[in-house]
């Protein structure tokens, strides 16, 4: 027998099948690991099938050395999609498979955890006669009955368990053995989600994509108002589809919503429902891998990666929050986890639900051509309306005197709010306290010495933090230019916030969320429970807060500036900020009590502001996408940007000027390319340095995003002018520009 395999390494050269020999005995099926010589070195390589003969010469083959898994660990239709995003990113299938399979699973140092047990090797009536004597050994026979399979000694509630223990085994009555125990995410978690007379929306939402898993493969839209119960629909979807069999996979944007799906699903579907994400600890991801590729665990809650989870029978992806941009990798492979999750529901003849108040431009407009089944709720599960929104104009508010973060409007609100003992969401999308420091005498501003970014002030340490590479530093007490001692903090951030609001507010209990606060494993749980049970009256915090939480005293959302995204290097930025107003705004008024939303801004007139308060996602999609269509941005072109970074800022520059050369001269080649082509053009990126490596790129506009051999030429162009010192990523359709 003879196995083909793919090594274990990403470099586009060996990106291809070897031919190993099987030596006798030896049993290999497709998705098992195995090590294998490759040169001087052993190494892993994945079996993708076998054969009884092979073309290469007897001579030149190697034996395969061992098999590494006791069963597949990449299903069939989870090789099939890493053969399809080596094609669609332009990958290799190394990298694929390293995509697929947590690193947990691929590093094998992660093992089943053990503790000590104890169960009877006599019958209760026999054990008890040997005991007789021991109070404290008839205490663990009398627990020991009810514990056929074995009791944890740590669980015994007694001082000096393991001694009573080791004397009755002694006495032939009982065994000590290692059993497995499972690291179990979230286990204190306990929240039930409230339900609802279905609306007509949900109902028919619910009917519709039921009807769906008995046929081929469909995709739908769900596009609710916020409050609309997508999540209910989510449940019931899941429940039809366990009741056939199958599996289910649900996707959410980010870590900070898994806690409370969890809680939900888990209260619904009990233990059948696992975690996937990169907040569990390395023990927890590898415990609820392996209970999903065991079949122990059908239904499964995660973030981008999650796509991946090795649910056999699948027969139902749901994308909560579809826009988000944290469903597209920035990491070879630069896969899109809502692309992936079609391709995987075509494969497996499952059903994809895409779920979002503000779908992506792209998302609607397909939906709007029909391939996805668009299913629509205009109104909360609850029958309660949408929040009332103030936008306040802060130029306004400078003239009339008020320098204040909190504009009148706003201070009034949260005054009123807690004085109903209500609480108060205040969202702003900037972490720390201040955003720069300069010196008002020179202009001097403190730069990170390693990145072309300003350092953030965080008042809880007194430092000052990159929050690109991480440097920290102290603050300087005079200017370091000029000497000049008029060295002042500029810009808010949440940590500023926070302050001004105790100051405002004197003895108001708050809760703040963001990357400062919630780096610790369960710090974000801790938060969110605090709140939800009412232990703080205000949360403040980044985009985290903004979408998917569900807090039935909030009655006021405050945004305290509305517009900064409005003006960042990016087509999608109008897009961006509808949404995340639109999201935020949806976190009043849920439960019993009417919402009331303040948004501050200095564009008080601007569309995406404008039709945001107003929940009006249709007018917003028509204005966006013919400005789309005018200055021609997706979905009417496609979008490539190849990025060069390197030690040398010459060399990178060279690098990207030799690839803009390349590429204009492909398609001037002839007129058919020639007409495909809007813009090819080197620059530098907006964030020209990073970690003390210059970063160019080449921005590439085509027409025609079905081109392949364009994308193919422009790929192997990036691949073919990386060089010793210059690294080359390329990216379609990038999530960022900076």
């Amino acid at each position: 027998m003879y196995a083909q395999i793919i090594v274990d390494i990403t470099a586009t050269e060996v990106d291809k099948l070897f031919t190993y020999r099987v030596p006798d005995g030896m049993s290999l099926t497709p998705g098992l690991r195995v090590t294998v010589p490759f040169g001087p070195r052993t190494i892993y390589g994945m079996v993708i099938s076998t054969s009884e003969t092979t073309t290469v010469e007897e001579s030149k083959l190697k034996d395969v050395l061992s098999v590494v898994d006791d069963m597949p660990v990449v299903l069939p239709e989870i090789m099939d999609l890493c053969f399809f995003m080596r094609e669609k990113y332009r990958t290799t299938m190394a990298a694929a498979l390293r995509a697929v399979l947590p690193a947990q699973v691929r590093s094998g140092k992660i093992r089943p955890l053990t503790r000590f047990a104890v169960r009877l090797t006599a019958d209760a009536e026999a054990a008890t006669k040997k005991c007789s004597r021991s109070q404290k050994q008839q205490e663990i026979v009398e627990l020991l009955k009810n514990e056929p399979q074995g009791l944890k000694i740590s669980r015994i509630p007694m001082d000096g368990a393991m001694q009573v223990v080791r004397a009755m085994e002694k006495k032939g009555i009982a065994e000590i053995f290692p059993m497995q125990v499972r690291r179990v995410p979230y286990e204190r978690l306990e929240e039930s989600l409230q339900t609802f007379t279905l609306t007509e929306g949900q109902r028919n939402a619910v009917e519709q994509i039921g009807a769906s898993f008995d046929g081929d493969m469909k995709s739908f839209l769900l596009h609710g108002v916020t409050g609309s119960g997508k999540t209910e629909v989510y449940m019931h979807a899941v429940r039809e589809v366990l009741l056939r069999g199958k599996g289910a996979i649900l996707l959410v944007p980010e870590i900070a919503l898994t806690p409370q799906m969890v809680m939900w699903f888990r209260n619904r579907f009990g233990d059948t429902a696992a975690v996937l994400h990169s907040g569990l600890s390395q023990g927890e991801k590898f415990d609820e891998w392996q209970r999903i590729r065991d079949g122990d665990a059908r239904v499964v809650i995660g973030a981008r990666s999650a796509v991946f989870a090795p649910v056999e029978n699948l027969g139902l992806i749901i994308i909560d929050e579809e826009h988000e941009q944290t469903y597209k990798s920035e990491n070879n492979p630069c896969y899109d986890a809502r692309e992936v999750a079609l391709e995987r529901c075509r494969l497996q003849r499952a059903t994809l639900v895409l779920g979002s108040a503000t779908p992506s431009m792209e998302t609607y407009a397909r939906a709007l051509k029909g391939y996805h089944v668009l299913l629509e709720m205009n109104e909360r599960a609850t029958g309660r309306p949408l929040p009332e929104v103030e936008i306040v104009d802060m130029r306004q508010e400078i003239v009339a005197g008020n320098r204040s973060m909190f504009s009148v409007a706003l201070k009034e609100a949260i005054q009123e709010t807690l004085l109903k003992h209500q609480q108060v969401v205040l969202f702003h999308n900037r972490r720390g306290h201040s955003s720069f420091v300069k010196c008002r005498a020179c202009g001097f501003t403190v730069h990170c010495p390693h990145c072309d970014v300003t350092m953030t002030y965080h008042s809880y340490d007194d430092t000052l933090k990159c929050h690109y590479c991480g440097t920290i530093m102290q603050p300087p007490k005079t200017c370091p230019v000029c000497d000049s001692p008029y060295i002042r903090r500029f810009g808010v951030g949440t940590q500023q916030i926070e302050e001004k609001l105790k100051e405002e507010f004197p003895g108001v209990t708050t809760v703040r969320l963001d990357l400062d606060t919630t780096a610790n494993k369960d710090a974000l749980v801790e938060l969110l429970t605090r709140f939800r049970k009412g232990d703080a009256q205000v949360m403040i915090g980044t985009q985290m807060i903004a979408k998917g939480h569900d807090f039935p005293n909030v009655t006021l959302v405050g945004v305290i500036a509305a517009d900064m995204t409005l003006n960042l290097p990016d087509y999608r930025s109008e897009e961006r900020t509808f949404q995340l107003l639109t999201q935020v705004e949806g976190r009043a008024g849920r439960g019993l009590f009417p919402g009331r939303v303040v948004v501050q801004t200095y564009e008080p007139d601007h569309y995406a502001i404008e039709l945001a308060a107003k929940q009006d996602y249709r007018a917003f999609y028509e204005k966006e996408i013919n400005r789309r269509r005018r200055r021609l941005y997706p979905p009417y072109t496609v979008m490539l940007r190849i990025l060069l970074t390197g030690r040398e800022e010459s060399d990178v520059r060279a690098a990207a000027e030799v690839i803009e050369m390349q590429i204009n001269a492909f398609f001037d080649s002839t007129p058919n390319r020639k007409r495909q082509k809007i813009q090819v053009h080197a620059m530098e990126a907006p964030l020209g340095r990073l970690r003390d490596e210059y970063r160019w790129q080449v921005f590439i506009k085509l027409y025609a995003k079905e081109s392949d051999e364009a994308l193919d030429y422009i790929v192997e162009c990036a691949k073919e002018n990386e060089q010793p010192g210059v690294r080359v990523e390329t990216e379609l359709d990038p999530v960022s520009f900076m």
